[in-house]
Parts: structure tokens; sequence; C-alpha cells
């Protein structure tokens, strides 16, 4: 048997989503003529009660399009040192928009507004650069899924309205956050001036992420999108599977969430196991007491099947996700307890 739980990107689509996929109709997007395309985006738009979304490749690329939009050469943008904008998209932000970032520590990859007002740079000093930018990720990955106090989002969204500067989320794995805390999406979604969110993660879909946000917004997106050669043809194919599965696996991210919660029981009572970051969502980070055995213990745990990641020195990661059975739930945790 194999476990993949490297991260839950892994995922194929069902047969009902190929069949999905199939029977999509299509036109050229870059005319903006592919119906299912528009489908998805006026779908995501309202769902979240915005004006406009784009369909986009990846996560990557709206959250890069996304700071683009908003942020002028030479401009900051202001987010979590852990953040994936800053982390894990190849130094996009000074590449594709010629800012600079102020990265600021907190919980679990959750920064707050206290925090934020201290590190806004008095805009008529020329020795700083102006800030132009607040971005946010929820669930936080770098933090093990951990999901944001939306009172603190609330604070944070009235404080950059107040200095009139953006607030931009990094939502790839946004729905894994609302199906916890059951916030209505309208409601999520008003706190933000553009939102990033990815459908090829826990939702199943095999590609793509839509950007969120007002009509213009959308509109300068759009050409950003074209810049950096986003521009999609036939895409329909690949937008009906993001249809498919935000009408059919969003419920079902508790499911996911469960399985995490059980591994995470499991680990916390291993001997070699120093520590489980608290498990919100579907992801579970296990620390070592032997920081030096992490990739002896990953490659063990592959030879049995079981797939994982490193996460950092002495860390591994565990993401569950709709492939992700019961019978492997249990088969992980049977071979754990005699690792």
């Amino acid at each position: 048997m194999i476990v993949d739980l490297r991260s839950d990107t892994v995922t194929k689509p069902s047969a009902e989503m190929l069949d999905a996929m199939f029977c999509a109709k299509t036109g050229d997007d870059v005319f903006g003529e592919d119906p299912t395309v528009n489908e998805l985006q006026q779908f995501v738009a309202e769902y979240f009660g915005m004006e406009a979304a784009l369909f986009c490749t990846s996560g990557t690329q709206t959250n890069q399009i996304a700071i683009n939009v908003h942020v002028r050469p030479g401009g900051e943008v202001i987010c979590h040192e852990e953040s994936h904008i800053y982390k894990y998209e190849g130094g996009g932000i000074a590449k594709n928009s010629g800012a600079s970032v102020r990265l600021l520590q907190g919980d679990r990859g959750r920064i707050t507004k206290n925090q934020i007002e201290k590190w806004i740079n008095p805009e008529h000093d020329v020795h700083f650069p102006i800030t132009q930018l607040i971005s946010i990720e929820d669930t936080s990955n770098r933090g093990g899924g951990a999901i944001y106090n939306f009172e603190e989002i609330k604070r944070i969204s009235s404080f950059s309205k107040d200095k009139n500067i953006p607030l931009h989320l990094d939502g790839a794995r946004l729905m894994n956050a609302l199906v916890e805390t059951k916030i209505d999406p309208k409601e999520y979604a008003n706190q933000f001036d553009s939102i990033s969110l990815c459908l090829s993660k826990g939702l199943g879909a095999p590609i793509g992420s839509v950007l969120i946000g007002n009509k213009d917004f959308i509109k300068k997106a759009h050409r950003v999108r074209k810049v950096l050669g986003g521009g999609m043809r036939q895409a329909g194919i690949i937008a009906a599977a993001g249809i498919y599965a935000l009408k059919n696996n969003v419920e079902r991210l508790t499911i996911d969430h469960n399985h995490a919660q059980l591994l995470s029981n499991t680990l916390t009572n291993l001997s070699w196991i120093k520590e489980i970051i608290a498990v919100e969502t579907n992801i579970v980070v296990a620390i070592l007491r032997d920081e030096a055995k992490r990739d002896l213990i990953i490659q063990n745990l592959s030879s049995m099947g079981i797939k994982t990641i490193a996460f950092g020195p002495g860390m591994i990661r565990f993401v569950t996700h709709l492939d992700i059975s019961s019978d492997q739930i249990g088969y992980t945790i049977e071979k754990l307890r005699t690792f």
C-alpha cells in the first residue's frame, strides 16, 4: 500500500471530475470566450460576494499578479516571515514587482494588527520604501495549517482601510479554514481587497487558482496575467475541474481534518517524537527528538509505503487529502506504532 502524505497537491481527478472535464464547453479564454472559464470565474466571484475573478494556472501566479497590481516598484509588502509569497515563490516579489518585503514574526504564520501597525513606514521620509500592501495567509502552511482568528482579520482589515493600504489574502487552503470556522464566505471575503484561492490542493482539481477582487482590480490583473505568460486558450477543460471541485469537494474537507487528527493522536505517543504542532486542519507537523535522524526516518517510512516530506530541521510534515482513505490512515497508524 502506498500512502502519499507529502502534500494535498498530489491528488488525482476522480472519474466524475474527469467526466466534467471531458464534457466541458471551450473557447478562447484570451478573447474571454471560454464559457466554462467564465462560469468558474462568475461562480467564485458570487460565492465570495466579490465583483469579479480571474482563472490562473497556480497559486503562485495569482499571488504574484495581485502583488504586481497593488504595488509599485520600490514599494514594500508586509507579511509573515514564513509566508508562502515570500518563502516559496522564487523571489517573485522582487523579480516581478521590484518591491521590498517587511518580514514579521508571529504565531504559526499569523500576524496581528498591532504588529503590522508598528511597521508602516513614514510616507514622506525618503529613506524608507512606502508600505503599499499587507498580505496574510489562511490557513498558514508553515504554521501547520493554522487558522486565523476572524476577529483579528477584521482588525487588520479595518486598519488597512484606515491607512489606505490594500489587504491581500493568500487563501491557498482557505476552504479548509472556512469549513472549520463556518464563517460566511461573503463576510470573510469582504475583509480583503484581493484573494487568491487554490483549486489544486485539498479541493482536488489537477491545476489552477482563482484571483478575486473588484472589477477594476481584475481588469488590471488580466493584463498582468498576460504579461506573465498566463493567458490560456481552451482552458475550460481545466476550469471544469475547478467548478466540480467547488461544488463537490468542500464539505468533505472535514474528513481530511479528522484523518489529520488521528495521525496527530498517534504520533504524539511515539517515543521518537518530541512534539506535534497542534492540528487545526489537514496538516500535521512532527518535531523529532533527534533532528539528525529526520532524513533517515523519512526514508524508512517511504520503504513502508508512507510518503512524507521534510519541513525544516528536525521536522516532518504529513498532509491528508481526498485521495487518502480511512483504510490508508489505519495502515499508516499501524506502521507508525511499530516503527
